[in-house]
């Protein structure tokens, strides 16, 4: 008994000491912003955000300044991509499925757990708003296809053709091979996903693509699907995934994440075993990407990815900071 007590009391101290704020693998650009992330208390509000989408972090911050919920400065960075026709991944300009229709999915989450999704909608620009309407004005959680486009325009959404120019001759150029053939870190299965603590201390997340370029008809990912693509929960943090929808659907990602950080895992050490999962999972790893970013309840912050090249745009005390991840696989 005395040997069990003293092993119990040995691992809670481990614990302690490993949820002090620091990112273990997340390096930034420059060592001087390395050592500060190490070494500086968090402050609340932040944003953090898959990839280096700086111009959707920077929507969100400026919400949260001017002391904003957490929720709406999730909406309001998360739309930012969403109207970007160069981001081919997101919204409108997003690549279309193998039959030349952009088809869109998005999720939100809130403080108190709600949340709203939606799947193949078409002809609506701003899938993450709609899912935040899903969310607060009907009984249900997750809308598909004509339902959810049907939904949208009764709440006064506008049908526009999705389709740019550059992502139609992109497709119809793809077509004279029909190649399906994902590829790592190039947009054509990338997604924005977000997370947002704000000056209460309350937690949200986002999370919206276009899915993979030239996917299927009717494909879903991981990026609308609670506990995949995107998990909060206000008592613990949040987490978030890019890259192979698949993968993270069959690991349930991001619900993991948060799960480990429940259990004492700092945001860093979560994402680590999140891709370990995965990893572990699949000896095609080699051959797809996939990033993982979580937020704590504390600010604490981390990612990592199967793959390097992935990175998150963070925003906090007032500078926008672009962090890139170490990987699973490292470079020779």
């Amino acid at each position: 008994m005395k040997r069990r007590n003293f092993i119990k009391r040995a691992s809670l101290t481990g614990l302690g000491l490993a949820v002090a704020p620091s990112i273990i693998s997340c390096e930034t650009e420059t060592e001087k912003d390395k050592k500060a992330i190490a070494t500086v208390t968090p402050v609340f509000p932040i944003v953090v955000a898959t990839w280096n989408f700086k111009n959707a972090t920077k929507a969100a911050w400026e919400v949260l300044e001017k002391g904003g919920a957490s929720i709406d400065a999730i909406e309001a960075g998360c739309r930012v991509e969403e109207a970007d026709l160069k981001n081919t991944t997101v919204g409108n300009g997003g690549s279309p499925d193998r039959d030349g229709n952009v088809t869109l999915d998005a999720c939100i989450m809130n403080k108190d757990g709600g949340y709203g999704a939606v799947v193949c909608m078409e002809n609506i620009a701003h899938p993450i708003s709609v899912a935040r309407k899903v969310m607060e004005e009907t009984p249900h959680v997750l809308l598909a296809g004509k339902g959810a486009e049907q939904f949208a325009v009764e709440q006064g959404f506008k049908r526009e053709n999705l389709l740019t120019e550059a992502s139609k001759k992109a497709w119809l150029k793809w077509k004279e091979k029909s190649e399906y053939k994902p590829i790592i870190n190039i947009e054509n299965h990338d997604t924005i996903g977000m997370l947002a603590i704000d000056k209460n201390g309350d937690i949200s997340g986002g999370c919206t693509t276009s899915g993979m370029a030239y996917k299927m008809a009717g494909r879903v990912g991981d990026s609308a699907i609670i506990g995949s693509g995107l998990f909060i929960d206000n008592s613990v943090g949040g987490a978030t995934a890019t890259g192979m929808g698949e993968e993270v659907l069959k690991t349930v990602g991001s619900f993991l994440i948060v799960e480990l950080m429940r259990q004492g895992r700092t945001p860093q050490e979560a994402c680590e075993e999140g891709v370990r999962r995965i990893v572990e999972s699949n000896p095609n790893y080699t051959n797809f990407q996939v990033g993982y970013v979580a937020l704590n309840k504390q600010g604490e912050y981390g990612c990592y990815c199967v793959h390097g090249g992935f990175g998150i745009s963070k925003y906090q005390e007032g500078k926008q900071t672009y962090i890139k991840s170490n990987s699973y696989i490292k470079k020779a």
